[in-house]
């Protein structure tokens, strides 16, 4: 196991130099995006185009351009003394700040939205899976399709429309300036965003749930486990369920880190300043720090999310070794 994540970190951190480099190229280097042109306007002085070059740091050569961008990225404040990182070209903050400060918010949207729909999804998939055809197993179904058809910016609109104008019991979209983050969670800002997020991958876990139930629960074990007396509880917790959960950790561990990298539109359709919201205003101002730093701080929860996938896999399912 030791060598297997030396290996896996290695090559880890050859596919964030990778995918940090291509974001930078694409967005940089090619004619078509070059932001002096943008930000100069029409018909500038070469005076002009000079000074802003100079003021966004591309007059210098491309390695320098590309350490300041991988310094931008890191969104740990004060791990680099000198001022000399990668700024947003509307703001001139640096991208590593925004970052650091917007992540938390994504961050929780994320982990509440997480529990949720694990804890709606998983037990009606396992309720659908022991009853198939009943009362039960037709509304997962519906509850499925309806999961999966809604679209999340009209959900969240609906959810706003219903809870706060018309039933008052949710606060309102935003999150106020004079309380802290976990103030925020505690009055309840984040209750409508986490079901908003949470009803379309419920729908699709409860549906994935019931399907790999339903095959564990009609291999030769079960019904060995069965013949020696067990109790179909413990027949489907302890065996079943097990055999049901371990491809569940694979995606809910990719979803968590997509999730991570900008849910763009909940945190737009409930004005939350996360990750997403910010790439989003990066792209209809032509920032490319902020869009470049957000594409790649998503790359790497990704590839660190398959890593943890893969020891959580090994220690589900006794027959994966990993050396």
């Amino acid at each position: 196991m030791g060598r297997y994540l030396i290996r896996r970190t290695m090559f880890m951190v050859l596919v964030l130099f990778i995918v940090s480099l291509l974001t930078f190229v694409i967005f940089v280097k090619l004619p078509s995006t070059d932001p002096v042109i943008r930000a100069v306007g029409r018909h500038p002085s070469p005076e002009l185009v000079a000074q802003v070059r100079a003021k966004f740091g591309l007059d210098q050569p491309l390695y320098v351009q590309y350490w300041k961008f991988a310094k931008g990225l890191i969104p740990i404040p004060g791990f680099w003394l000198n001022e000399d990182v990668y700024y947003s070209y509307g703001n001139r903050v640096a991208v590593k700040e925004e970052i650091s400060q917007r992540l938390p918010i994504t961050a929780t949207l994320t982990a509440g939205a997480a529990v949720t729909w694990l804890i709606i999804g998983i037990p009606i998939g396992i309720v659908s899976a022991i009853r198939p055809g009943s009362f039960f197993d037709r509304a997962g179904t519906l509850f499925a399709l309806f999961g999966v058809s809604v679209p999340i910016f009209w959900l969240g609109i609906v959810m706003i429309y219903i809870f706060h104008f018309t039933l008052g019991i949710a606060p309102a979209t935003g999150l106020p300036r004079d309380k802290t983050l976990f103030e925020a969670v505690l009055s309840g800002h984040f209750v409508l965003p986490w079901l908003t997020l949470a009803i379309t991958s419920a729908a699709f876990y409860s549906r994935l749930t019931r399907t790999n139930l339903m095959e564990a629960m009609g291999e030769d074990y079960i019904r060995t486990a069965r013949a020696k007396g067990m109790r179909e509880r413990r027949v489907i917790s302890k065996h079943g369920f097990r055999s049901a959960l371990t491809p569940l950790v694979t995606i809910f561990g990719l979803d968590v880190a997509f999730t991570l990298g900008g849910a763009v539109i909940t945190e737009n359709v409930f004005g939350l300043p996360g990750l997403g919201a910010y790439a989003l205003a990066g792209v209809y101002t032509a920032d490319f720090p902020v869009v470049m730093g957000v594409t790649v701080l998503g790359a790497v929860f990704i590839v660190v999310a398959n890593l943890v996938v893969d020891v959580i896999y090994a220690a589900l399912d006794p027959r994966v070794r990993y050396t």
